[in-house]
């Protein structure tokens, strides 16, 4: 069965969540509250670089979390994006409007 694991981190001025495994309609409810939720709060980082696949309902989550973040006056970055994972954002054609970072001392 295919799975999404969540690790939650703080930071000083941001959440950093490292997701790992595959970003689907399946598997991606928790990561969807905790984003929906704390976008409102706080800057938001997420580590891809353990992602194996993202189908159309995950890249339409990242959309609506970095929209959500522009509206709230957070953003939210996406950092070490995985091959799988770079495939689906630059399908979108936004790949060049996301904030893509290296490290978290890169949050602003």
């Amino acid at each position: 069965m295919e799975q999404l694991s969540i690790t939650e981190k703080q930071g000083a001025n941001y959440i950093l969540y490292e997701v790992a495994g595959v970003m689907n309609t399946y598997t991606i409810t928790e990561f969807s509250e905790k984003l929906d939720e704390n976008i409102k709060k706080s800057n938001i980082v997420v580590d891809l670089e353990r992602i194996e696949s993202i189908d159309s309902v995950g890249v339409g989550l990242i959309m609506a979390t970095f929209n959500d973040g522009e509206d709230c006056g957070h953003k939210f970055y996406m950092m070490n994006p995985s091959p799988a994972a770079r495939h689906a954002l630059e399908e979108t054609g936004f790949y060049d409007v996301f904030d893509f970072i290296h490290a978290v001392t890169e949050v602003q």
